[in-house]
């Protein structure tokens, strides 16, 4: 044997020796990507959690968590196939799936719910120097209504426009924003809670510079839910930020979603872990609720997937029929 065919057979063999001890189970694992949010968000936390719930619960899976722009983000890039399922929020998951709203151009009548984990207030922060007391005042202020590509950013540029509080928009990722606010670019920002908790950007925000919470007036409230009924809205409890009695403001119910093109018997295998996970996920996210199947049934605005629809059958409960998705009939 030459030397050329000793090196190929070599070749040859430590390849054999590398993929046997990968493993068959290993070899077979579905990888899944999974859109997130920012990192710098205590969403981006519960992630982590949840992908550890899975991969601990359904070894036959890997899920890798994707830093992105958040809900609008996410369903775009499930639109185009690259991230198998992704955060999300029920009201936008529901103008996607209507082709309404932003979605009227490029409607997504395939994204299906998979499982909703919090109801988090959206506060809209200010730099307390600056003077502004009042959601009329962002008029003409540089002000950022949520990062971009996020749900927050859609909700709260909508509802102020619709008030006639003309801002003077701020556009970037959730970092450019804090950077913003902390080098006093910025008046202030519309950002997603931990709960009912501050987020921990803004708690960053508030270690440079002090910040104040602007609440929402009943006319507010009144004006926009008219306009937009589908826009979710909190009292958020007194004391919940500090100094505060309660208040009105909007809210985002997150979760996630996927194409109806994800497999059943993947999706149920993550919708039963998810779950059914009393750890992983509660320790990574303070604003979780009780009962994410409770919340699933009570917050989807749109068609579940298939494989959601399986898992509450299995267990017994009664899936709502505007909840039933065709492929699930």
């Amino acid at each position: 044997m030459n030397w050329r065919a000793l090196a190929t057979a070599s070749l040859a063999l430590a390849l054999a020796l590398a993929l046997s001890t990968t493993g068959p189970a290993e070899a077979q694992k579905k990888r899944l990507a999974m859109g997130c949010t920012a990192a710098t968000s205590s969403h981006y936390a519960y992630c982590v959690g949840q992908a550890k719930a899975i991969n601990t619960a359904v070894p036959e899976v890997d899920v890798s968590v994707v830093e992105t722009g958040a809900t609008v983000d996410n369903l775009k890039r499930m639109q185009k196939g690259t991230i198998d399922y992704g955060l999300i929020t029920n009201e936008q998951v529901y103008l996607a799936h209507r082709g309404e709203g932003a979605w009227k151009d490029g409607p997504f009548p395939d994204i299906r719910n998979l499982w909703y984990y919090t109801i988090s207030a959206v506060y809209v922060v200010v730099r307390e120097e600056t003077g502004v007391k009042s959601i009329e005042e962002l008029a003409g202020k540089k002000f950022s209504p949520g990062f971009r590509g996020s749900a927050t950013e859609k909700m709260t540029e909508a509802s102020l426009t619709h008030l006639g509080v003309k801002a003077d928009w701020f556009r970037g990722g959730n970092a450019d924003l804090v950077d913003a606010m902390k080098d006093k670019r910025l008046v202030g920002n519309a950002k997603a809670g931990d709960g009912f908790r501050l987020d921990a950007s803004s708690m960053d925000i508030a270690t440079s510079t002090p910040i104040r919470v602007l609440p929402w007036t009943d006319e507010q409230v009144r004006k926009v839910k008219t306009q937009f009924p589908y826009y979710p809205w909190v009292r958020v409890p007194a004391g919940s930020v500090k100094g505060m009695g309660e208040f009105w403001t909007q809210a985002v119910v997150v979760g996630f979603s996927a194409p109806k093109s994800m497999p059943v018997d993947v999706a149920y295998r993550l919708v039963k872990a998810v779950i059914e996970d009393k750890e992983h996920q509660r320790a990574a996210f303070k604003g979780l609720v009780d009962d994410l199947g409770k919340a699933t049934l009570e917050q989807s605005l749109s068609p579940l997937h298939a494989g959601a629809v399986k898992y509450f059958r299995e267990k017994g409960v009664k899936v709502p029929d505007h909840l039933v998705p065709q492929e699930a009939k």
